[in-house]
Order: structure tokens, then C-alpha cells, then sequence
């Protein structure tokens, strides 16, 4: 008796069904970014000493799984010093796609910032699918510093991670990715020993953000998009699972239960 796909990857959960097939492979080929802030002299991954505060490496789908053909290298890969906050997004677009359908969502978005908006690459740095699968983005090395496009005025030092489908008010937000967030989260914050449920001063690069270019602003660690831009980005319901993502990553990183 044959099994349908779907069910199968519906009682398993996609990124269980996928984890043997999961990567943490990336594309060398870097794009960069749309605020025209300078480049730092050198791409730089991970700090060599090891950290207190850090999380497993969760799997991560390749550029491959995604995109068809590597796109024309014009430019290096934009790296910053380091990570300081993640800022969190939604795609918008519907919430009941299978996962057959990703690669195709992901590039329809990738074609848009590169052909409609003119940048190098996707502006995400990764994409997180309803089943949970954790997607690498903007090329340059999931472990490097690399700069996205994703927070006009503040891509430098942060990583943009957007939700496949649209989690305004009213939506569910699937736990396998709220689950993901956290674990793809305390990962990456973890290699710059960064709290998740913490505070960090980040400098805007553009006026186009919701503070004028040079202003120094405070923001979490773990912020939503229409925090530093206006928006509603990443919708009600997202940006509402925010704190129990925070707390899950910071639990994940080890650290202790917060007062």
C-alpha cells in the first residue's frame, strides 16, 4: 500500500521527515546589501574561544534546495564583525503551501529583491517553513556575520529571519516553527554569546527606517521587523510568540530560567 507524501510528512513533521536529508552546506557566493553602508574589511565567522552561553547547530536546508542555478557573482558577500540581534519576519502569501512548494515560494521572493528591488541577492538571511524546516538564505556562510537586507538601516550585525506565510492577527503560528525560531536563534546568537532575551544599541544606517540615519537605538535582541521599520511586520500573531521564543533560545543556550 503506498503512503501519500503529505501524510507522511503530516505525522512526522517536515523537519523530522527532512533531517536526515539537512545540511549545513553554503553557497560562497555573498551578495550585498541595499543601504549602502561600507563594508568591514574581511568576512568573520564564529569567535575561536568557546563560549558559556551557546546551542547545537540546527540543521539547515542548502541554497541548493531552493535555487535552480547560482546567480551571476557581482559582488563579494557583505560580512559584519559580528551578530548582535536577529530580527524576525513574515513573507505574507498563504499559510497551507506543502513543502514541494517552498523552493519555488523562496525563489519567487529571491527573483523580486534581485529583479524588482535591484539588490544582490534574497534579503533574508533564513527562511523558516509551517513544518519547521530551517532554510539557508542570502549566501556568504550560515556561520558568518553576513550582512542581509532585510531591516532597512539595520542589516549591519543582525541576521533577518523570515516565516514562510502570513501570522497578522488572528493566524496560528505553527509550533514546529516557533520551535525552530528558537533553536536556529540561540544558535546564531550563541556564536557571539548574545542572550536572546537581552538588550543591544545598534546604529541606523538609513533614514528610511523609523529612526533617522546615525541615531543610536536600543532594541532586543530578538526584535520583530516593524521595530525598526514601519510596518506590521511580522504580523500580530508572530511578533505576540516573540517572548516564548526568546525564552525558549535563552533556555537552549543553557542559561537560566529568567526571573
Amino acid at each position: 500500500m503506498s503512503i501519500d507524501r503529505r501524510v507522511l510528512l503530516r505525522g512526522m513533521g517536515w523537519a523530522a521527515a527532512a533531517g536526515a536529508g539537512l545540511t549545513l552546506a553554503a553557497d560562497a557566493a555573498g551578495r550585498a546589501g541595499e543601504d549602502g553602508s561600507a563594508p568591514p574589511s574581511r568576512p568573520r565567522a564564529r569567535p575561536e574561544r568557546p563560549l558559556r552561553w551557546s546551542s547545537a547547530a540546527p540543521a539547515v536546508e542548502p541554497r541548493t534546495f531552493w535555487q535552480e542555478k547560482p546567480p551571476p557573482r557581482r559582488k563579494p558577500e557583505r560580512t559584519a564583525d559580528e551578530v548582535r540581534a536577529v530580527f524576525i519576519h513574515h513573507t505574507i502569501g498563504p499559510n497551507d503551501y506543502t513543502r514541494p512548494e517552498v523552493p519555488g515560494l523562496i525563489r519567487t521572493f529571491a527573483v523580486d529583491h534581485v529583479d524588482n528591488r535591484q539588490w544582490d541577492d534574497i534579503g533574508y538571511n533564513f527562511l523558516v517553513d509551517r513544518g519547521g524546516v530551517i532554510y539557508e538564505g542570502r549566501a556568504g556562510g550560515i556561520e558568518n556575520p553576513v550582512v542581509g537586507a532585510h531591516t532597512l538601516g539595520f542589516n549591519v550585525g543582525t541576521v533577518g529571519i523570515a516565516a514562510l506565510g502570513d501570522f497578522s492577527d488572528g493566524a496560528t503560528v505553527p509550533e514546529a516553527m516557533v520551535d525552530s525560531l528558537a533553536r536556529l536563534i540561540a544558535w546564531k546568537l550563541g556564536l557571539y554569546g548574545v542572550d536572546p532575551r537581552g538588550t543591544t544599541t545598534l546604529v541606523s544606517t538609513n533614514d528610511g527606517s523609523r529612526y533617522k540615519k546615525g541615531t543610536r537605538q536600543i532594541f532586543r535582541t530578538v526584535s520583530g521587523h516593524r521595530d525598526g521599520y514601519s510596518t506590521r511586520c511580522p504580523g500580530g500573531a508572530l511578533y505576540g510568540a516573540l517572548p516564548r521564543i526568546r525564552e525558549r533560545a535563552a533556555r537552549l543556550q543553557g542559561r537560566p530560567d529568567s526571573p
